[in-house]
């Protein structure tokens, strides 16, 4: 009898909870949390769309809860939301089971308007029950733009500032037509989209009002991936190219430069701007004719690769990649090489290189060199460091050096990798790269900041 009462107890208490947790609570005390009250969106162009953002909202009952859930702007919203798997706009009476959960999935896309300027959207998901309402207040700064679709300039061609440039598919200046691009414009490429020069570019910026290249995910985390989208590719035919006072971020290959000059000028003449966080390499050079002077070229997967030979000169120009979440430095920031190997096949070609007043650091201790030059056959090979500070164990082979400083830290003003935050100007310490370079034609360095301050500095930033 004393076995029957005692499992006739078990089975009553067990009922009683499964009753208890098959039951709807009602009362207005009910328990319910959500994970976020405040879902934010940063810049999204018109049309793109955006990330997808996502919320939970919990029933911290032993019973089920009902609920109403609901998109307060309704079909007209720019917020799109789905309601535990399903697209709605609300959804009433939704019961979530005892000590559950249920996601609710967010993303907003931005009709086109005739503000220049970003604006503000917002809206709210309101969740009743049980007498009381809940908000989920919605945010996203959204922007028109100027969207050019497998876009071909075919003649010369002058963008303006009043939106910025979406870049979607590729665009193309054609042979003989030239593209400017005048200080303050902000051009965005898709992941799939290159900017492909068979033309001319001109990149006017200015230290006051620089250009800016990037990838069009400007919602974190994507605006800090490297490889966001393809890069510059000047070809075979392009010609007479500059670029000044720009910011190419983000990129798979910042800037590509293909074949030699169809001229006597440089392909391009790159002009105190920085490239930073490319994927692959921030400049890739093939058997062509580049000058650049006052640049910064940070972060990336190789910072300048040269193959097949060509002529450059780099003067006062910073070249350095410190390891962080997005690029892990594991080859030479400067790759210098007079051949190219296709097909089992290797082909070599001239090289002269001239790297004067530059910086060439990294931060991992198992390269041997921050400068891999790298020699084939016969042909005329001169790379020349004049007054450069490097990293290397040994001297780098198939080099001439100059007055050239190894091993000693530029003592650059701040890293901090958790931050995400590079400052490689030479203001706060004693470093060895101050007054330490030699006479050269710029006045300004990459700040604007005059040359002319006592002897002039190695690297990109001139301590005034």
């Amino acid at each position: 009898m004393k076995k029957t009462f005692f499992a006739s107890s078990i089975l009553l208490i067990v009922l009683f909870f499964s009753c208890k947790k098959d039951s709807v609570i009602t009362s207005p005390e009910a328990g319910l949390s959500i994970s976020i009250d405040t879902v934010k969106f940063d810049t999204v162009f018109t049309s793109t769309g955006s990330v997808t953002k996502s919320l939970k909202i919990f029933n911290e009952n032993s019973q089920r809860l009902r609920m109403d859930i609901k998109l307060m702007g309704g079909a007209a919203s720019p917020f799109r939301i789905n309601i535990n798997g399903t697209a709605a706009t609300e959804m009433n009476q939704l019961e979530v089971a005892a000590e559950d959960s249920i996601y609710v999935f967010v993303s907003v896309s931005v009709n086109p308007t005739s503000a220049p300027l970003p604006f503000v959207l917002s809206d709210s998901i309101s969740i009743k029950y049980n007498g009381n309402t809940r908000w989920i207040q919605l945010q996203a700064y959204g922007q028109n733009a100027v969207f050019l679709d497998n876009t071909v300039i075919t003649t010369n061609t002058s963008w303006n500032t009043s939106l910025p440039y979406v870049i979607l598919g590729s665009l193309l200046v054609a042979p003989n037509a030239t593209l400017t691009i005048p200080a303050g414009t902000r051009v965005y490429a898709h992941a799939d989209a290159p900017l492909i020069v068979d033309g001319t570019l001109l990149v006017n910026g200015t230290h006051e009002d620089n250009v800016q290249f990037s990838g069009d995910r400007l919602d974190d985390p994507y605006d800090k991936f490297p490889a966001s989208w393809p890069g510059i590719y000047f070809r075979a035919g392009s010609k007479n190219n500059v670029i000044s006072f720009a910011i190419i971020k983000n990129a798979y290959q910042a800037i590509a430069v293909f074949e030699p000059s169809v001229n006597a000028n440089p392909k391009l003449i790159l002009h105190q701007s920085v490239i930073d966080n490319a994927y692959d390499a921030g400049l890739l050079l093939s058997n062509t004719f580049v000058q650049a002077d006052n640049c910064l070229v940070s972060n990336c997967g190789t910072n300048i690769a040269i193959e097949s030979g060509g002529n450059y000169n780099f003067t006062n120009c910073t070249v350095v990649t410190i390891s962080n979440s997005y690029i892990l430095h594991k080859t030479a920031v400067v790759k210098a090489g007079n051949f190219l190997e296709t097909n089992g096949s290797t082909t070599t070609k001239d090289l002269n290189a001239l790297f004067k007043n530059c910086i060439f650091w990294g931060d991992n201790n198992t390269l041997e060199s921050e400068l891999d030059i790298k020699k084939q056959g016969n042909n005329i090979f001169s790379v020349t460091l004049d007054h450069c500070l490097y990293k290397a164990n040994t001297a780098p082979a198939n080099a001439t050096l100059l007055s050239s400083l190894d091993n000693m830290d530029p003592q650059f003003d701040s890293v901090d990798v958790r931050a995400n935050y590079y400052d490689f100007r030479l203001t706060k310490y004693a470093s060895p790269a101050i007054n330490a370079g030699s006479a050269i034609t710029f006045t300004k360095d990459l700040d604007n900041n005059n040359r002319s301050v006592g002897v002039t500095d190695i690297g990109c930033y001139e301590k005034q």
